[in-house]
This record gives structure tokens, sequence and C-alpha cells, in this order.
């Protein structure tokens, strides 16, 4: 390791910030002291510095598992800015030539973001087993307790990664941690003795504002309006891709002074990036989305969060609204209400998982594989269309049938005896998970109808008080917009054009 004379020495050295942020000292100490740590701390709060900084000063490299490449890409193009050269993401945009390169200098890099799928890959993964890797990072690590179990399986294998790179130091990060998920953390990386820094998560400068609704003609009347009166950056977030398709093109017709774009998980990569990116340089005001846009989102100046459909548990809502006010500026998080909408979230639940039918099906299919001597297809997507199942519920079983025996490397084992008490196992599992997220869903609907302080209530069981609000503080409190006065989002010749439009007005390019 360097030697440090001073950690804000350091800091003002690589960063030039002149002292930390709440947290980041003390969990970059017990870093640099050896210890692995688990770091709760707010939105905006600065996470990134609590292993960049460490990065540069232990003698290995330092991997973090970050969980999408858009999220990768804007934190290696930060550093690279601020002359953090040794940074490197590895992710799909790569192709395999540039990727082959990538791998045979990878010791020459101080800093790796990686996806916990493309870790999971045994060619990366025998190459930084003979490096020396001084932190592992799992950065919005409550993706492991969220996404995990059903979406992301890959997150629940990160502690057996970490065993095959000789136990580094590991740190994890997040902005919403309730204990329990804390708990998961800690026992999915394998990390019993973790040092926990736990910070309060409210942010006093965001306003709570609940609307209750006749239903979706209303929701985008008001939309209007709230669009129209306050030209601030705005993300509107949909449990639906084609509601927020739909909304978007409303919006644009009715709002043709706001540059209006939509954002979901079933568009094209490349699609989903510049649409980002042009938030980001500001050439697009407002972003209807699901859950697929925000994390990791460095934008300081967002002003509104408005949720059109209501999130499937707190720990969403917080992280959705936590994207509003980095600056520390007035801002306000509106959820649109109304009684159908429950019907949603409530669907979203039962369909996530496979049922007891689709599970029978997959057994049976296994079994004829495993008899037969016949391996899995290579494409996964062929075995989802064969079974009928959606992306998540094959991730799922895979997951799980790897876990028991089942399947290896594409090969069916086929043990009779075990496969009664697999399927029951597998069948109570989907049981827990299904009631465990409609527990959540049902705190989520009683705070929609709290009638006390909402700010009070939606951190209840995160943290044991709230700092109380530094504006207005929630619509049971008294909230009013019309003492809400953000700065409004400044008009230029240029507002709305890519970056190659303005390159060709200031070349003179016809």
């Amino acid at each position: 390791m360097k030697q440090v004379t001073s950690l804000e020495g350091e800091l003002q050295k690589y960063f030039n910030y002149p002292s930390f942020r709440r947290g980041q000292k003390e969990i970059i100490t017990d870093i640099i002291e050896g210890h692995d740590v688990l770091g709760v701390l707010p939105t905006g709060s600065g996470k990134s510095i609590c292993y960049q900084l460490p990065a540069l000063l232990l003698d290995g490299i330092t991997i973090v598992v970050s969980p999408l490449i858009s999220l990768m890409m804007d934190q290696v193009k930060q550093l690279k800015a601020s002359h953090f050269k040794k940074v490197v993401a590895l992710n799909s945009f790569i192709n395999p030539q540039e990727r082959k390169q990538i791998y045979k200098q990878l010791h020459l890099y101080k800093l790796i973001y990686i996806s916990p799928e493309l870790l999971q890959q045994q060619e990366i993964l025998n190459i930084l087993t003979n490096m020396k890797v001084s932190l592992f990072v799992v950065d919005e690590a409550h993706c492991i307790s969220q996404w995990g179990p059903e979406f992301r399986p890959d997150y629940l294998k990160l502690g057996a990664i970490i065993e095959s790179l000789h136990h580094p130091r590991t740190l994890a990060l997040s902005a919403t941690a309730t204990p329990e998920v804390q708990e998961d953390i800690v026992s999915a990386l394998k990390k019993t003795s973790m040092k926990k820094h736990i910070y309060p998560m409210d942010k006093p400068n965001i306003a709570f504002c609940i609307e209750k609704v006749a239903g979706d003609d209303e929701k985008v009347d008001r939309l209007v309006n709230y669009l129209s009166d306050y030209q601030v950056p705005a993300l509107i977030y949909f449990s639906s891709r084609s509601m927020a398709e739909k909304c978007a093109k409303i919006l644009s017709k009715k709002l043709t002074d706001r540059r209006i774009a939509f954002y979901h998980g079933g568009m094209e990569q490349i699609d989903r990036v510049q649409i980002q990116q042009q938030f980001m340089n500001d050439q697009l005001d407002v972003i209807c989305c699901t859950s697929a846009f925000g994390m990791g989102i460095n934008k300081s100046n967002i002003r509104l969060v408005i949720h059109y459909h209501l999130p499937l548990q707190m720990e969403s809502f917080i992280q959705e609204v936590g994207r509003a006010g980095r600056d520390g500026k007035a801002s306000v998080s509106l959820l649109l209400f109304s009684q159908q909408d429950i019907q949603i979230p409530s669907n979203m639940i039962k369909n996530e998982l496979p049922s007891e039918t689709d599970l029978t099906i997959v057994f049976q299919y296994l079994y004829r594989l495993g008899i037969e001597k016949v391996a899995l297809p290579d494409n996964a997507v062929e075995t989802q269309n064969l079974l009928q199942l959606s992306e998540t519920q094959w991730r799922f079983l895979r997951y799980q049938f790897e876990k028991h025996g089942m399947i290896r490397k594409n090969k069916v084992i086929y043990h009779q005896e075990n496969w009664s008490v697999i399927f029951q196992s597998i069948k109570h599992v989907i049981v827990q998970r299904n009631s465990f997220k409609e527990n959540k869903l049902t705190e989520m609907i009683n705070w929609v109808h709290e009638k006390e302080c909402l700010r009070k209530k939606l951190y209840k069981n995160f943290q044991s008080s709230t700092s109380g609000a530094s504006d207005q503080c929630c619509s049971n409190c008294g909230f009013v917009w019309a003492k809400w006065t953000p700065e409004k989002i400044k008009a230029s010749e240029n507002l709305g054009l890519s970056w190659e439009e303005r390159l060709q007005q200031i070349l003179l390019v016809e």
C-alpha cells in the first residue's frame, strides 16, 4: 500500500475535494486497515469515493460489481475526466476482439467494473484469480436481496467468487437496506464479521406528496399541469412499459416545449444508454420510465420524481425518490394513486415466479432430458420459449436446479429419489418469496393511506428517527404546491440538439 500521511490529503490530491462527506472517512479507514465493511449511506452522499480512493491507495486491483452497464460507463467516464486513467468497465458493449485485448492488459488497471453475470465466466475468473485483488466491492448491494432470488441469481453466487479470489477485503454499499436486507447481504457474501457503517437515509430537502385520483385520465391531466407549471428535470415512474411509452407520447404532444422520452428494460441497450446520456447532458427534461432507469444516476438537479403507478415496495420507492435533489435544493416526490392501481403490482408478483403447474412441466421436461442423456440447449431463450416461461422465471429455476445439483453445465443429473424433495423445496421457496413480496406491497398500500406524517412513516423500518424537513414536509403536514418555487430550466438555442448537431453548429457545417 502507498504511504498515506493523511486521507484528507489523498482526497484533495486525487479528487480535488477538501473534505470527506459523512461516513466516507470511517468506511475508507476500515478498508485501508483490512476490514470487510458494509456501508449504508443516503443517495447522493458520494458512496463511490469509498472504493475509488482505496483503489488508488491499495497495491492490487479493485473489482467493483455493478448492476447496470450505463452506471459503469458513467463511472468510468467521470473517473477518466478526473485523470484516473487505470479504470475499465467490462460489459457486453465491448466486442470480442477488444475484450481479449483488455484481458491481456488487465493487470495494468487499478479499478475494474464488471457485472455479476460476466464475473461468472470462467475465462475472466481464471485471469482474476491469478492477480492480486486487494478490494472486492459490491455496489448497490441491496440488489443481492432485491434481485438475487429471482431476476439476477448471479448476485447470490458472489460469496463463492470472493472465495475463489482468495478472500480479498470486501466492501458492500447501498443507499437502502433494512436490518433484514443487511443480513441478506452479509449472508450472501459469507462475510459474517463485516464492520457496519449505517447512516440515516432520509433526505430532508424532499417533500412527499400523495394525490388520490379517479384513474388514468386524471393522472395525465395532473402530469400536464405540473410539468407545465414546473419546468424542471423530472422522472415519472411506471410499472408498465407500454404505459411509459404511451404517456411519453401523450405528454410530448401536449407539452411541446418539454423534451420528453421513455425508457424501459425492453429497449435495445444502445437506445437506453443514449436516453440516459441525453438526460444527464440536459438534452432531455422528462423521462417516462420503469424501475430500470435511475440507479447510480449522478444528476444533481432532478427536482421532481413522480410515481404514476404504485411501487411494489418501500425500498424501491425510497431508491427512486432519492434521485431527486442531490444538490440539497428543495425537490418533490409525487405519488398519483387510484384504487385500481393495486391490481397491477399484485399481478406482477403473481407472474414473476413460476406457478406450481409451470414447475411440474419443467420437472417433466428435465426428467426426459435426464433419462435420454440430452443436454439443455445452450441458448436460454430457446428453453424459455419451449417451456413458455419468462426470462425471470427461467433464471430463477435455473439457479435453483444448479443449487440442488440437478443441472451442471447444461447437463441434467437425474436422481429419482431426490427430485420429489427438490420439487417441494423449490415450491416452498416460491411460496415464501410471493408471501414476502405481498407483505411488502401491503406496507406500501398502508403508507399511501397513512394519516400522520408520511416522512416519519416512510423511514420507520429503516432508521430510528428522521431529521425533519428542510423545506416542506409532506401532503399530510400541509404541503402546498404554490410554496415550491424551483429554478426553471434555462432555455438555450442549442437545447435539444445532439452533440453531433451542436458540433456542426460550432464548425458551421451544413
